[in-house]
């Protein structure tokens, strides 16, 4: 399993946009605002991620330009992927990772952006706990635990953008497996369902 920040998926991939007005950046890449305290927004981004000031990202690149999120994170986990796959004759994983805080939580974590060949959910409903109780909710996050994992291993701030996970061969999939896309709540939501994800690019 290959995890790889989406700073450096989207330096790869061209997503780096002189921008002397971050703000105006975060505009351009906003769909809707969800909250908003003082400077801040939360808000949905055209990837339909809900997170602070859209994933532009003004750290580790260059004065006066911002990183935008990759496109498709989804599409860009798939040629990782593929890459791999025709220059090394691996089959392995893909997640592109990006760090996000949560609601009601303090402190940041790095969750699930792109996935390919990866099993992102792992829907234990219908099953039984140790003690034979039936399990109805259980919906397990798979790529974003993994992805909280491997920034244990990459860090902040040591310029290390990959990192590896081996010796789970049940959460590795083939490339039918949905991508990230699958852990994206679509507004709106109820707690007794789930909304249908939108596709990228869709407003």
């Amino acid at each position: 399993m290959l995890l790889v920040t989406s700073k450096i998926v989207s330096k790869a991939e061209g997503r780096v946009v002189a921008a002397d007005d971050r703000e105006e950046a975060i505009d351009a890449e906003t769909v809707r605002v969800v909250a908003r305290r003082g400077a801040l927004r939360i808000v949905e981004n055209r990837q339909g991620l809900v997170m602070a000031a859209a994933g532009v990202d003004a750290s580790n690149t260059p004065a006066g330009t911002v990183l935008l999120l990759p496109e498709d994170p989804d599409a860009s986990a798939r040629r990782i992927r593929e890459g791999l796959r025709g220059a090394l004759g691996v089959d392995v994983g893909v997640v592109v990772t990006d760090t996000f805080g949560r609601p009601w939580r303090s402190g940041l974590t790095d969750v699930a952006i792109g996935a390919a060949g990866v099993r992102v959910l792992d829907d234990l409903r219908g099953g039984t706990d140790a003690h034979g109780n039936p399990l109805s909710a259980t919906v397990v996050a798979t790529a974003d635990e993994l992805a909280a994992a491997g920034d244990l291993v990459k860090g902040k701030a040591s310029g290390l953008p990959v990192a590896v996970v081996r010796g789970l061969p049940h959460v590795v999939g083939g490339d039918g497996e949905p991508g990230a896309r699958a852990l994206v709540r679509g507004p709106p939501t109820t707690c007794s369902g789930w909304a249908p994800p939108r596709p990228y690019g869709r407003r």
